[in-house]
This record gives C-alpha cells, sequence and structure tokens, in this order.
C-alpha cells in the first residue's frame, strides 16, 4: 500500500463511522403506545410497536365539511407551530396522498357514541375518526399526549418528534366531566379563566362550572341590574378590589370554551350566599335594608327575601340576559348552606325559581340541598355533602352530579403542611382524589341516575393562577380519569406512575404543581 492510499483510507474510516453515526441517529426506533403514559386512559390500545415521524413536511388534511373540525385541527396546528417550528399546514383533503399527514374524519362512526374517536398511526401518515367533530378534538388531545413532552413549550424545541404507532379507540363514561372555578371569592380576570379552560380541554373535560355570585362578590353584569357589579362587584374575600366580567367580557370566555368542546354552567347561588345582591339592592331584603359589604369566609348568613315579587322579577332578568350568553342548556341556582331562610320558603323559592329557569328553556342545577323542594325530572341535583339528599333526589327521578366534598373538592389541603385551601372535609391528597368510585361512593343510588363528576376550586384562599395551579394540579387529571374511563381500567397502583410522567408535561406549560409524595416524580422535577 502507498503513502496515498493509507491517506486516503485514514480519511476514509472517520467518515464511515460518521456516516454509521448518522444512519443510527436517524433510525426510526419501536415505540410501544401501551406504554404511553396518556390520562385518561383510553379504553383500547393496540400498538403496531413502530413510530411515525413528524417533520417540516408534515400537514394537517381535514377531510369532513364541518367547520369546527377545521378549527380543531388549526388549534392543534398552532400548538404543534409553537414548540417544533414546523409550518404545519392545514387544509381541505380534496384527493392528496396522505403521506407524512394526519388526517381528521367525521363520518358515520356509531360505535364511537357522541365524544369517542379511533386514532390510527402509520409508519407514514396519521388518521383521526370520529362520529362527531367533538370526538375528534378528544383525541387530538390523546395525538398530544403521544408526541414528546415538548410539545407543550411555547419556544421551539430541537426535538426528534416520534409517535409510536397503533390504533387507540376510546370513549368516555359519562356525560357530565366538569370542573368548576370560584371566581366570586376571589376575582380571576379572562386570561386566567381560559386558562383553567386549556387545563379542563386538555383532559377532556367539558363542564365548565363558573361560580359567579357569593357573599364577597357579584361577577357578571346584568345590565338590568347594574349596581350588582357597581357595588356587589367592588370587592373579594379579604378586602381585595373585586371585580367582573362585561357581557362582551363573558361572552368572550364563552366562546373560548365553546371552541373547545366545553360547556360553561353558570352558577347564580341563591336565595342564600346572596350578601353581594342584598348589598346593591335593599329591596331585596326582608327588611328594605341594604347590607353591609362582606369580605370574610363565613357561611349561612344571608337571605333573598322569598315571599317578595320583587325577588321574582329579580331572578327572571339575571336569568334571562345570562340565558342570551350562554353555549350550553344549563343554569346552576346554587342552593347551597341557606340556613337562615326557613324550610318552607327555601322550597317555595327553589320551586319558583326552577319555573323560571325551565321558563327559558334550561335545565336547573343545584347543591344537594334542592332536592329538599319539588324537582323536575330535568332538574340535576350535585352531591357534594349528603347522601340523603341525593337519594331524595332519584326518589324524583332528578339525575346527580357526584362531587362528595371529600375526594372531588380541589381546595382540600393536601396535608397539614398545605398552605393554602381549607380541610373541614379532611386532607386530600392526589390518591384520596383518585381512589372512589362515583356509581359506589352512596348506597341506593343506581348507576343510570348518575350523569358524572365535577371538581369545584372554592377560592376562599385561593387569590393568583399560581394558587389555582397548585390545587389543581396534579389532582385534576385523576378526576379526568374517574369522569372519562371505566372503574376496571382505573388502579392507584398503575396510574400514580402514569401521573408522575405528566409531571414533565406540567412542567413544560409552566404549571405550578404540587410534587405529592405520593406520586414517583422523576428525580429532576
Amino acid at each position: 500500500m502507498n503513502k496515498n492510499s493509507a491517506n486516503i483510507l485514514n480519511l476514509a474510516f472517520p467518515l464511515f463511522a460518521i456516516l454509521l453515526i448518522g444512519i443510527s441517529c436517524n433510525k426510526v426506533p419501536k415505540i410501544d403506545i401501551s406504554n404511553a403514559d396518556l390520562i385518561p386512559v383510553p379504553k383500547e390500545i393496540i400498538p403496531a410497536f413502530g413510530a411515525f415521524e413528524v417533520t417540516q413536511s408534515f400537514r394537517i388534511m381535514v377531510d369532513s365539511e364541518h367547520d369546527e373540525v377545521m378549527r380543531s385541527a388549526e388549534i392543534f396546528a398552532e400548538l404543534l407551530r409553537k414548540s417544533s417550528g414546523f409550518d404545519v399546514p392545514v387544509f381541505q383533503k380534496s384527493g392528496q396522498s396522505i403521506e407524512e399527514s394526519l388526517v381528521l374524519l367525521v363520518d358515520d362512526f356509531p360505535e364511537l357514541g357522541e365524544e369517542g374517536y379511533e386514532l390510527f398511526v402509520d409508519d407514514d401518515h396519521v388518521r383521526l375518526n370520529a362520529n362527531k367533530p367533538v370526538g375528534l378534538f378528544w383525541g387530538l388531545q390523546t395525538l398530544r399526549q403521544l408526541f414528546p413532552v415538548q410539545i407543550e413549550m411555547n419556544d421551539v424545541q430541537s426535538e426528534r418528534w416520534l409517535i409510536g404507532t397503533g390504533v387507540i379507540r376510546d370513549y368516555p363514561r359519562y356525560e357530565h366531566r366538569g370542573a368548576m372555578l370560584d371566581v366570586s371569592r376571589h376575582f380571576f380576570d379572562v386570561d386566567d379563566v381560559k386558562r383553567f379552560i386549556d387545563f379542563m380541554a386538555a383532559y377532556k373535560m367539558n363542564r365548565f362550572h363558573m361560580h359567579l355570585s357569593d357573599d364577597q362578590g357579584w361577577r357578571l353584569e346584568i345590565k338590568s341590574w347594574p349596581k350588582l357589579t357597581e357595588i356587589g362587584g367592588s370587592t373579594q374575600v379579604g378586602g381585595g378590589e373585586g371585580g367582573y366580567y362585561t357581557q362582551e367580557e363573558f361572552l368572550e370566555i364563552v366562546k373560548y370554551a365553546d371552541e373547545r368542546y366545553i360547556t360553561v354552567i353558570p352558577e347564580i347561588d341563591m336565595p342564600g350566599h346572596t350578601n353581594a345582591a342584598l348589598a346593591s339592592y335593599p329591596e331585596l331584603n326582608e327588611d328594605g335594608v341594604a347590607r353591609e359589604l362582606y369580605t370574610g369566609m363565613e357561611v349561612g348568613f344571608s337571605t333573598l327575601a322569598t315571599r317578595k315579587e320583587i325577588t321574582y322579577q329579580f331572578v327572571d332578568d339575571v336569568v334571562r340576559e345570562i340565558a342570551a350568553l350562554i353555549n350550553g342548556s344549563f343554569f346552576h341556582i346554587g342552593g347551597d348552606e341557606s340556613h337562615v331562610t326557613p324550610k318552607d320558603d327555601y322550597v317555595y323559592f327553589i320551586n319558583r325559581a326552577q319555573d323560571i329557569i325551565n321558563s327559558y328553556g334550561l335545565t336547573m342545577i343545584g347543591w344537594d340541598e334542592i332536592a329538599t323542594a319539588d324537582l323536575s325530572p330535568t332538574s340535576i341535583v350535585q352531591l357534594w355533602a349528603s347522601p340523603e339528599n341525593a337519594r331524595l333526589a332519584i326518589e324524583q327521578n332528578a339525575r346527580i352530579i357526584m362531587s362528595p366534598a371529600k375526594h372531588a373538592y380541589l381546595d382540600m389541603k393536601y396535608d397539614s403542611t398545605t398552605v393554602l385551601g381549607l380541610n373541614w372535609a379532611g386532607y386530600t391528597e392526589v390518591d384520596e382524589a383518585y381512589n372512589w368510585d362515583p356509581t359506589t361512593f352512596i348506597d341506593g343510588v343506581p348507576e343510570e341516575f348518575i350523569i358524572g363528576v365535577e371538581s369545584p376550586l372554592w377560592t376562599e384562599t385561593v387569590e393568583t393562577m399560581e394558587d389555582i395551579e397548585y390545587m389543581v394540579f396534579p389532582r385534576l387529571p385523576g378526576i379526568a380519569e374517574i369522569a372519562w374511563a371505566d372503574m376496571d381500567q382505573r388502579n392507584w397502583d398503575e396510574y400514580k406512575f402514569r401521573l408522575a410522567k405528566h409531571g414533565e408535561r406540567l412542567k413544560a406549560k409552566g404549571i405550578n404543581f404540587y410534587r405529592s409524595p405520593k406520586v414517583p416524580w422523576n428525580d429532576n422535577e
């Protein structure tokens, strides 16, 4: 071998090694999607042990005439654009090759029901089928969780965007999968509310209950009763400045929720929890004297004048104006802890308010105390405290939302060291929030009467978005799984490992979550 040949070989070996490394780095790995850390857990996962790689050529094709499918595709595309830097065009499918594409199809898939979906990931494309557009949106949330956690970042990440191949078929257990935000004790602006809605959408929750009035504040503009916000909206727990939503701002919230297939359920708490209204309009008081604004945390001391006709004009006006703003058919009347309302007056009020709500084509929801009134079979009782009230409800053929405080209330402290929250229902660690079944929680309440689950966040001690995040996470994903998945799919000892992986996603989203010692978080959490 001459000197020149030796030099060529000396150059060739490093180049060959670099080429091998490049081939190795670009090799598509085998991914088992049955090991994906999906929350809620899907009904069926069939792995194909391959991978689809999203690159700059990736696009989304909408094989549907529904405008809302295009909107859902854009929401997902924008998420991916931010984190990948790819263009991710979205367009109507019209005969193009489906390679390197996500295809969204609405067609006749009756086995998937109203909200189900079927996700196929092949090595050259992804297809998402659903019976209704809402199913595609929920399927996109599953697809989002199949991506690396970096998809949650708001800046471009240097990441190989690999998704495991296989099939996922899924649909929800309950029609009502809700969360409540109390904006009365402390007020939260439109952007905060939208962020809360995003939390819900990511975990396929579809009912957003807004607690809009209480003793400490009235938070929604009612044009026919303007002092409700001028006076009643001027403070909050602790004496802060409070705030309220104009009807235009509320419509913005409703639109944002609607685009994510979330129904907004407004709550105007009556006849108790009404001090903000009683301070605004003296005629709503039995004695005609306006009450002082209240900034404390006690409950049960206020009541509307239930035998005055002006009260029912007030209720009618409030329901009428709100009915024109919402995207659903539900109106929550509250009805809880009305301790100073005589029982007969309470029943009289609930019955009349129910008639008013029904007259606007709305379904009345109320906390479980309303079961002591004469309920319409269309009315819905939200169980929070009394199993006996739940049984009274089903005797009247009313349906039940399960929100037992010990398990579902997001404002309960995690343990004795938790700074935020209350503990009147006990401490609710993450496993406590997960380890219960709505169908067996109360004896004498058959499963067919239960329409779903909801997790309320009361905000007496919660003042900022960071506070909301800390109390909501990591409990909310577990509530979402209870509402979506069948009981035989759920097991805490398995779920806690999936939840631990979601810690990485929560960090990527910038969420201030509680690092529960019950969960085996990664060492770098």
